[in-house]
Parts: structure tokens; C-alpha cells; sequence
């Protein structure tokens, strides 16, 4: 049975032992995820896979962002909402 190589076939690595978003991992077939080599850049990784190996990548595994529900209008980040009504300003 062939095996893809890269993005998408890797559902068989543990959540624990992937990368982190922007980094890579080679990843052995058939050694234990405690033995498997560090993350690392993704070009180190792509250019080091072996023949028995493939490249695991961490951007994969990045999880949506989920809006915020509680806030009833946009902020500005690092601004707090006022409550008080303002003026609009008058320009001259």
C-alpha cells in the first residue's frame, strides 16, 4: 500500500508530538514517538527527510481562531470600550 508523503498523512502521529505552528518534524516510520527527531525550520526538515520518513508540518495542526461571542461590538485591541456616548466630531 502506498503512503502520501507530507501534509495530510499523518494521522497516525499524536497530538503531543507534533510541531508547533511555522516549524516541521521528520517523522520515522516505525520508530516510537519519544525517539522521533526534534522540530525544527521546515527547510532543514524537507531537506534532511530520509527515505524511510516523511515531513510533518506543524501549520497543519493550526486550530481556527474562535470569535469571541461575548463582546457586543468591535474593539480596537488595546482599548477598552467606553460607555459613555460621545459626540460626534465637528470638523470646521
Amino acid at each position: 500500500m502506498a503512503r502520501a508523503q507530507g501534509r495530510g498523512a499523518d494521522n497516525d502521529v499524536p497530538v503531543s508530538a507534533r510541531p508547533p505552528a511555522g516549524m516541521c518534524r521528520v517523522w520515522l516510520d516505525g520508530v516510537p514517538a519519544a525517539q522521533q527527531p526534534a522540530p525544527t525550520d521546515c527547510a532543514t526538515a524537507v531537506r534532511n527527510r530520509p527515505a524511510k520518513g516523511r515531513v510533518i508540518f506543524g501549520d497543519d495542526y493550526v486550530a481556527p481562531k474562535r470569535r469571541d461571542t461575548t463582546k457586543t461590538s468591535p474593539a480596537i485591541k488595546g482599548f477598552a470600550p467606553s460607555d459613555k456616548k460621545r459626540k460626534p466630531l465637528q470638523f470646521p
